[in-house]
């Protein structure tokens, strides 16, 4: 309560209506009812009171009959009721004298309203260019996002800390740009490198590498909602396209695409091309595959057991709620069954939303995923097809005709063997259609089966002629193999001349649709110019409505992409965003620790180009950046949760990371970019790992050990295949995404599981062993320098003198451990088994796992 902490009086505006609107305003003033005949939206209305009387009594809690019914828990009617917390607030500001911040209109409209104090939150006002502050520190500043930290800072008396080292920096430039660890080689140069721009150099370098768009279109894949199933039902189906999506943004990213562009095409590619989409150059047909953003939903329609209507609905909610919280930070899916509890979003709103999305996403002639797909079959490549075809046909006469004689051919040599008078009758049965055969004649056949000759049963008797007629289904098989084939995408798109009316629903069940509504943007962005969305925009064969959001939003006039964007990219730099819930902008949501710096990096990013590498440079070079994680008493005291940035904040690194840094560091990654997924299983202890199905189709059993992928298993983690129903182990540990609908933020845990999969797993303990074959070869046979190496591969640093000689010394004794153990067949021997352990510990331990 306010005014019992620092004597600021509770006030209406904006601590009493959130909660009443949360939980009374749909029945007492944004209904379609008054019910009670009271209004609590307006102070001066609750004092007037309704068919009970005063609901309001100022300076007396008790007698006010809103605490009463509160208190009672008559009111809210439900299950949801107010807590101890809200309700206290509430008795507060009556106890205070029921205080406004400015006069109040003599009344409302019945139904939904903006307050002003709704109007006015940050979030919803045009995005400024503000001033640079001035500081004190001028030495300390390198660019604008360093004044604006640093003049926070120094209000509270307090500065940056000291750089980071120079290992430290390029360790954690590489895992923020790359997702990978330095090489000793990236670390030497770094070291060595003299120049005044070696760090900037450095930063362009790894800008440059196609390693980047792998990670951070992992980010992006996150609020993307990205998956190569369908999920929805148990079977899970497998998506067998949707990884053309995911290479799409990893090559967009790379490209540094700007991000309006990028947007645009997600939501709206398909209405930026034109057919037939077969000659689309690659640039363009990129725009159709960017489409895929609108299907990675869980979509349960391609079930034949699901509730088509319920799937295909939730399918388009949830497509909503990607589109909300990943372009504008906002909650919007709060608003299907009721004006949002907290946002000023009506319901209408959400209807208006879905309006703009229906005519690609038609629930009352829905297109199940396999209808959706597109077929690319390039005229050329079609004619090919059929020559194919037609040679291949021409063989399959051959052989037929063939087989004709081959089977007549041993069909006398079967009736030879029979006294002559039986060879009219036994071919003339054997000659009729066996439903029309008489029951002398199946009699006849039955005493006599060896004249049934036929192509299934031809090798019996004639292994040869079997042989023979195999040349020609194998000839006609690999030319039929030759053929080209159509290549699919799968996209959103409209079927020309089919646009549904969208209904808002009653309490959001598509069961009771109610008045129709027209498509537009949210209604608290009217002022600025960017909500209008037309119902169908001219010289187009779609309607356009995709498009025209998409320019909206991109316009540079909405005030939430740019920002929702820019502190996307803190949030990954330094592990919390500016506002510290990059999904909700709204007024549930953290207020921007630094808002002007949120302002300015969203206004130097649109001017900019919405080009994402410029602010990855921008901040990397930064002092902020730079400094090191090192923990101080007076920034302790006054920010224990470094919200104003005075140091860098350790992190541990991502699932994928682990995973990845693993792989390079055990020198086994494979580089290879793009293409269809790396299949996961169960293995036959039962946990999800990379590699071909092996269970049993009937009972789901594991039918033996999980083989090896020709390399396809050391893959990068953005190339393994995202199965809803089998996540990978390994990720799953360490706190992998998990898409319901999407993951708009990843939460780091710390529990006994990840220390277990360090310790037991068969993927660690293989590249444990690949470590240490690497080290062997790198480095020798020499115990010091095998620990040097291995330091170095691990930490990007050689050890110190004493972790020098505790490591030598844990090699001495585990070789000779194991000397006195048995040696099983097959196994390393004892020094390289020691050094596996030695690698296993490096690998596991927080050094590895974490970044300064």
């Amino acid at each position: 309560m306010a005014s019992d902490q620092d004597g600021t009086p509770t006030l209406f505006e904006s601590q009493v209506r959130p909660i009443l609107k949360a939980h009374c305003f749909p029945c007492h003033g944004e209904g379609k009812k008054l019910k009670g005949g009271l209004d609590l939206r307006l102070k001066h209305q609750m004092v007037q009171g309704g068919k009970s009387g005063t609901a309001l009594v100022a300076g007396n809690p008790a007698d006010s009959l809103i605490i009463k019914r509160v208190r009672s828990q008559e009111m809210p009617p439900g299950k949801r009721k107010l807590t101890a917390e809200e309700t206290a607030i509430l008795e507060q500001w009556i106890k205070e004298g029921a205080a406004t911040a400015r006069p109040e209109p003599k009344d409302l409209p019945l139904g939904f309203s903006i307050s002003p104090v709704e109007a006015e939150h940050w979030a919803f006002q045009a995005i400024r260019s503000a001033e640079l502050p001035t500081v004190k520190a001028t030495n300390l500043v390198r660019n604008p996002i360093d004044q604006f930290l640093l003049s926070k800072l120094e209000a509270k008396g307090l500065s940056f800390g000291p750089e980071a080292d120079r290992v430290t920096l390029i360790r954690r430039a590489s895992f923020d740009l790359l997702g990978l660890p330095p090489t000793p080689k990236d670390v030497d140069d770094f070291l060595n490198d003299k120049a005044p721009d070696a760090y900037e150099k450095l930063i362009d370098r790894l800008l440059a590498s196609a390693h980047h768009g792998e990670r951070w279109g992992r980010h992006w894949l996150d609020v993307a909602g990205y998956a190569d199933s369908e999920g929805y039902s148990g079977d899970d189906p497998v998506r067998k396209t949707a990884y053309k999506y995911r290479d799409y943004v990893i090559r967009s990213l790379n490209a540094d695409k700007p991000w309006n562009q990028f947007i645009t095409e997600q939501l709206a590619g398909d209405e930026m091309v034109r057919p037939p989409y077969e000659e689309l150059p690659p640039e363009e047909l990129d725009k159709l595959i960017a489409t895929g953003f609108l299907r990675m939903a869980a979509d349960g329609t391609g079930s034949p057991a699901v509730d088509q209507k319920a799937a295909s609905n939730q399918h388009v909610a949830d497509t909503l709620q990607i589109v909300g919280s990943s372009l504008l930070g906002l909650t919007i899916h709060c608003a299907q069954c009721h004006n949002h509890r907290y946002d000023p979003i009506p319901q209408l709103d959400y209807y208006r939303i879905r309006a703009i999305f229906e005519p690609a996403l038609d629930v009352k002639n829905w297109r199940k995923p396999a209808a959706r797909e597109i077929a690319l079959f390039k005229e050329v490549d079609r004619q090919k097809a059929d020559e194919i075809e037609k040679k291949a046909a021409k063989i399959d006469q051959e052989r037929l005709k063939k087989q004709e004689a081959y089977i007549e051919q041993t069909l006398q040599k079967e009736l030879a063997k029979l006294p002559e008078e039986m060879h009219e009758p036994l071919r003339t049965a054997r000659n009729t259609p066996p439903p029309k055969r008489t029951p002398e004649q199946q009699k006849l056949l039955q005493a006599h089966p060896s004249v049934n000759v036929s192509a299934g049963s031809l090798y019996l008797y004639d292994s040869k002629a079997a042989a023979d007629l195999k040349t020609y289904a194998d000839k006609a098989n690999k030319l039929r193999a030759t053929k080209p084939m159509p290549d699919f995408i799968r996209a959103l798109t409209e079927i020309p001349g089919k646009v549904p009316t969208t209904h808002l629903f009653e309490r959001g069940d598509h069961e009771q649709p109610m008045e129709a509504v027209t498509p537009a943007g949210l209604m608290i962005f009217e002022p600025l110019g960017v909500s209008k969305i037309p119902l169908q925009t001219d010289k187009l064969p779609t309607t356009g409505r995709r498009f025209a959001l998409a320019q909206s939003l991109t316009s540079g006039r909405h005030p939430l992409p740019a920002r929702v964007i820019v502190n996307r990219i803190w949030l990954n730099h330094f592990g919390k965003g500016i506002v510290g819930t990059p999904a909700d902008f709204g007024l549930l949501g953290e207020g921007p620790t630094h808002p002007e710096l949120l302002d300015w990096l969203a206004s130097d990013f649109m001017g900019g180009g919405w080009k994402m590498k410029r602010i990855h440079k921008l901040i990397m070079t930064s002092t902020s950046y730079r400094q090191d994680s090192k923990r101080r008493p007076d920034l302790e005291k006054v920010d224990p949760e470094n919200r104003l940035l005075g140091r860098m904040s350790m992190h541990r690194l991502e699932a994928e990371a682990v995973r990845d840094a693993i792989l390079a560091v055990s020198g086994k990654l494979n580089a290879k970019a793009f293409g269809p997924p790396v299949p996961v299983t169960h293995d036959e202890v039962g946990q999800v790992v990379v590699g071909n199905d092996i269970r049993n189709p009937g009972d789901g059993t594991p039918t033996g050990p999980v083989g090896p992928l020709a390399g396809e298993e050391f893959r990068r983690s953005v190339y393994i295949q995202v199965r809803r129903s089998l996540p990978l182990a390994v990720l799953e540990s360490f706190d992998g995404p998990t898409m319901t609908p999407n993951c708009d933020i990843r939460h780091t845990s710390t529990v006994a599981p990840q220390a277990l999969m360090m310790l037991n797993s068969r993927f660690i303990h293989e590249q444990a062993a690949f470590f240490a074959e690497r080290v062997r070869k790198e480095a020798g046979n020499e115990p010091r320098a095998q620990v040097m190496h291995a330091w170095k591969l691990a930490y990007g640093v050689a050890p110190l003198d004493q972790e020098l000689e505790r490591a030598v010394v844990f090699l001495a004794k585990q070789t000779e451990l194991f000397q006195m153990q048995k040696q099983a067949p097959n196994q390393p021997e004892p020094a390289l088994r020691a050094l596996t352990n030695l690698g296993q510990a490096l690998l596991s331990a927080n050094r590895f796992l974490y970044v300064d």
